[in-house]
């Protein structure tokens, strides 16, 4: 039996049973695991509200059989309680604790993308989280997993893009209007993907509200190709107006 405590974020949870909840987390020594909570639905003693997913905890885990691990106690380093107050907040966290659960595997130690995730909910929380933040922690996020999309030259050729592009997800990127016979994704606009580039290079100035939203659309469908389905978020983003 092996004990452990670690720093972890609730990632999602899902009830079990009468009483139990089993709790994925990301921990920051190893990664992204599943933890069966017994009592979690009832008991306020150990856990007293604390399994809420986008929290910040100090967990206290055991590993029985192999591969069983059981959350035994917890303590909330921080709840980031102002997300939970508007409903866009609550979307954009939600999305981004979806898309950090999807691109891990088990128990494969991915400290950046927890410490990346921490603050961005910190930013979130303190309204700090501006029009790009979304799509800056997708590009990070995927950075991380090693899944970078290419918006600054074509992903066959190597030159600039060009005034008309195509975004194909089956070669990774941009694809520029000679190699376009090669490809299969839509055509772009230009301004979308040297938006895109500026802040996979890590400016954080707002795009406008319509390249904005195609941006979001083209991210949508590059990471539904990596995954092989769309996240379950991402229609709750919709429905709340958040592009």
């Amino acid at each position: 039996m092996d004990r452990w405590e670690d720093e972890a974020l609730v990632l999602s949870t899902l009830d079990y049973g009468d009483a139990d909840r089993l709790v994925t987390l990301l921990t920051r020594g190893r990664g992204k695991l599943t933890a069966f909570a017994a009592g979690a639905r009832k008991s306020r003693r150990r856990f007293a509200g604390a399994l809420e997913p986008g929290t910040l905890l100090r967990a206290r885990l055991v590993e029985r059989h192999g591969s069983t691990v059981r959350l035994d106690a917890v303590e909330v380093v921080h709840a980031f309680p102002h997300i939970r107050e508007e409903l866009p907040r609550i979307a954009r966290a939600l999305y981004a604790l979806e898309l950090c659960r999807e691109l891990l595997r088990d128990e494969e130690p991915a400290p950046e993308l927890l410490s990346l995730a921490v603050d961005w909910l910190g930013r979130l929380d303190a309204g700090e989280a501006g029009p790009t933040s979304v799509l800056a922690f997708e590009l990070q996020a995927l950075a991380l997993a090693g899944l970078m999309p290419r918006f600054d030259a074509c992903t066959l050729c190597g030159r600039p893009p060009g005034e008309a592009p195509r975004f194909d997800v089956d070669h990774g990127g941009a694809v520029c209007a000679d190699c376009a016979p090669r490809a299969t994704g839509p055509r772009i606009d230009p301004a979308v993907l040297e938006g895109l580039a500026a802040i996979q290079a890590g400016a954080r100035q707002p795009l406008p509200p319509a390249l904005r939203a195609e941006a979001r659309g083209l991210l949508a469908r590059f990471i539904e190709a990596q995954l092989g389905r769309r996240l379950k978020s991402v229609e709750f983003l919709r429905s709340v107006g958040v592009d």
